[in-house]
């Protein structure tokens, strides 16, 4: 989106820039704020949310701001937005609510919590920009129908993985190929990794364990290709997705793929490991133009029938903004699903687990997530993954058993869970009438 670049120095020279506010101040969003602060004109972080809130003014402290008016309640806030000083709270809903404010991020990474921000904002007439791919897995889909009601954007980011790969489709379908698969690049996939194992790692760049083995135990990548399935209509291969090891360059692995398959599915995202470069995505394509094709050969992609497109970085923080200015300026989503969910991310025991136990969260000890096409999380009643924290257990459950809803009791009074069952109502498909002849 070169031309985002553009319109921000625009309202810049207005002296009207977009005023977006944040949810989370952790490491991700840290980032976020110094960059909104020092490297976007035409945007300003007016407040910024966190449940403690010397981590919010951390942010703001870290970008250089030091004239931070800490607000507890709707007045405040929105008297400091238009004094043009910064805010912090430790009250969410005062930034979903507040007047003065087009978007709002959220980093939390949290489904249940972010779940009632995201509908608040809704109701408020906030486009939402989420770096939260565990929330739009689970119900994304039925956002989307709020958000579409409302007239606001609800989308995932540039940056993150998924957004990249959206670009990067969206370019390939614009010059005439069909997208056939989208795919992730890994360095390591381990579904029993934990924070114990990865304690070492987060200590060193600052990050959290749980977060970090969520990446290690292929929670989150499942949850990243599960959303760009959603926004793009594909799905995939065989539950956990193929996830091929190869140590090559990705241009390399068109052949590995059938191409016949891919197309009897409507296309597929995969994720691959340890392939170069790393890390980055993917997209693999085809052409039905003879013609076509051998320019495509002149130019290096080769004879096909797949043609490989791929980034080789995804800088995550640094490109948010964008996504908040292509939101509000041109009313244009990243990636959002295109209906109901296509691809699930279901809960994987991790260990073995006992009745009776309660199940922790995404990437702690007990479960892992995996991709699988919804049909059969509906046929199987399967559980989501960012369903399962807090369920209880009624039955021992073998290691690498999918759990279904059966397995479990649901904790009470729940948003997540209701909104988890108005989507699958929504998305179901129409009942057909027979006739008695």
């Amino acid at each position: 989106m070169i031309i985002v670049d553009k319109a921000l120095e625009a309202r810049a020279a207005l002296g009207k820039p977009v005023k977006v506010a944040m949810i989370g101040a952790g490491f991700m969003g840290r980032g976020i704020a110094n960059q909104i602060i020092n490297s976007v004109p035409g945007m300003e972080l007016v407040a910024i949310f966190n449940r403690h809130i010397d981590t919010a003014k951390r942010a703001y402290l870290e970008a250089g701001i030091e004239d931070i008016r800490v607000v507890s309640n709707l007045a405040d806030l929105e008297d400091t937005i238009a004094q043009g000083q910064y805010a912090v709270t430790e009250d969410a809903m005062l930034l979903c609510e507040a007047e003065g404010i087009e978007a709002i991020i959220e980093v939390t990474g949290t489904i249940e919590f972010a779940a009632h921000l995201v509908m608040s904002a809704i109701a408020h007439q906030k486009h939402i920009i989420l770096m939260n791919a565990e929330l739009d897995g689970t119900i994304g889909p039925i956002l989307k129908v709020h958000a579409d009601r409302a007239g606001v954007i609800l989308t995932a980011c540039d940056g993150d993985q998924p957004g990249v790969e959206m670009n990067l489709y969206r370019f390939v379908k614009s010059i005439g190929l069909t997208p056939l698969l989208c795919g992730n690049i890994k360095g390591l996939q381990d579904p029993y990794r934990n924070p114990t194992t990865q304690e070492g790692f987060a200590k060193r760049w600052g990050q959290n364990p749980a977060m970090v083995t969520s990446f290690a135990d292929g929670t989150k990548i499942s949850f990243e290709q599960a959303i760009v399935a959603n926004a793009t209509n594909m799905k995939v291969a065989k539950r956990g997705m193929l996830g091929y090891d190869y140590t090559g360059h990705v241009d390399e692995m068109t052949k590995m793929y059938d191409v016949d398959q891919l197309k009897e599915l409507g296309g597929i995202v995969d994720y691959v490991v340890g392939t170069k470069p790393s890390p980055g995505v993917f997209v693999f394509a085809t052409h039905d133009d003879p013609k076509q094709r051998h320019y495509l050969n002149l130019y290096k992609l080769g004879e096909g029938p797949l043609y490989s497109f791929y980034t080789p970085y995804h800088l995550c923080h640094f490109e948010v903004p964008l996504s908040v200015a292509r939101a509000v300026l041109f009313h244009d989503a990243v990636l959002a699903p295109i209906a109901g969910p296509v691809v699930d991310v279901v809960a994987t025991a991790k260990i073995d687990l006992k009745a009776g136990e309660t199940l922790d969260g995404i990437g702690y000890y007990m479960t892992y997530g995996q991709c699988e096409n919804a049909e059969i999380v509906k046929q199987e009643n399967l559980l989501p993954m960012g369903i399962a924290e807090g369920c209880r257990l009624k039955h021992d459950l073998a290691k690498d058993q999918v759990l279904t809803y059966d397995d479990v009791e649901l904790p009470e009074g729940r948003l997540c869970d209701k909104l988890r069952a108005e989507q699958t109502t929504y998305f179901a498909p129409a009942k057909t009438l027979i006739l008695a002849k």
